[in-house]
C-alpha cells in the first residue's frame, strides 16, 4: 500500500490519496481544500479513484470534495453521525473567511466494524467519536488513517461544538491497543507510529488528561 500525503488549504490539512500498487486502484481521504491540485495529483498517481472517504466533516476535511466528485463519480463515505458537520459546512467555511465549494449528499455510511477495500487489500472502519461525533479511524495493512483524534505528540481539540472528551478518550484506548508498528496518518502535521505515541505522547501514556469545555 502507498500513501501520498497532500497537505492542503489555510489549515494545512493532510489529504491522503491511498494506492494498492497491485491493482493500481485508489482512494482519495479528506480532499479539504485546492481541489485542482488534488486532481493533478491523482492523475499524475496513474491509478484508478474508487472512493472518497471522509474521517470527519469538519469544514478543513471536506472543502474539495465537489471538485474530485464531479471529475470522478465515486462514493463518498461518511459515518452518519457527522451528516449535520458536513451539511452545515459551509457555514464553517464562512465563519473561517475560507473559499468553498459546496460538497454533494454523502453515497455511502461508514459503520463501526465495516471492512472496506482499496483496490484488493482491506480496511477495517472504527467508529471514533470525541473530536467530532461520526469521526471515523480506518485502519489496516499496516497504516491507520486516524484524522483528527492523534496527532503526532499531541489529540484533536475537543472544545468544538458537538465534541466530546470523554468519548475521545476512550477512543484514543481503542486506537493506542493497534499494532505498535502501525504507522499514524493524521489530519494535521507528520506521520507517526502507534508504538511512538504510546512511549511520548502525554495524551497515551497517562501523563496528560483531556479537558473540554
Amino acid at each position: 500500500m502507498k500513501v501520498k500525503t497532500i497537505t492542503v488549504g489555510a489549515f494545512q490539512e493532510n489529504c491522503y490519496l491511498v494506492v494498492d500498487d497491485r491493482s493500481n486502484r485508489a482512494v482519495i481521504v479528506d480532499p479539504g481544500s485546492e481541489g485542482e491540485r488534488l486532481l493533478s495529483e491523482v492523475d499524475r498517481s496513474g491509478a484508478k479513484l474508487e472512493a472518497i472517504w471522509i474521517t470527519h466533516a469538519h469544514v478543513d476535511h471536506v472543502g474539495a470534495i465537489a471538485s474530485i466528485k464531479e471529475k470522478w463519480d465515486v462514493p463518498i463515505y461518511l459515518h452518519p453521525a457527522d451528516r449535520r458537520l458536513y451539511e452545515a459546512a459551509s457555514r464553517q467555511a464562512e465563519v473561517y473567511g475560507v473559499p468553498f465549494e459546496e460538497p454533494p449528499p454523502p453515497d455511502r455510511e461508514f459503520s463501526d466494524g465495516q471492512r472496506v477495500k482499496v483496490g484488493d487489500r482491506e480496511m477495517t472502519v472504527l467508529h471514533a467519536p470525541g473530536h467530532a461525533p461520526g469521526h471515523v479511524v480506518i485502519h489496516g495493512d499496516g497504516i491507520a488513517l486516524v484524522g483528527d483524534c492523534l496527532f503526532a505528540g499531541s489529540i484533536g481539540r475537543t472544545d468544538l461544538p458537538f465534541s466530546n472528551p470523554p468519548q475521545l478518550a476512550a477512543t484514543l484506548e481503542k486506537i493506542s491497543a493497534l499494532p505498535p508498528e502501525t504507522v499514524v496518518y493524521p489530519g494535521h502535521g507528520i506521520d507517526t507510529t502507534i508504538a511512538q505515541e504510546r512511549l511520548s505522547n502525554p495524551f497515551l501514556n497517562g501523563t496528560a488528561r483531556i479537558v473540554g469545555r
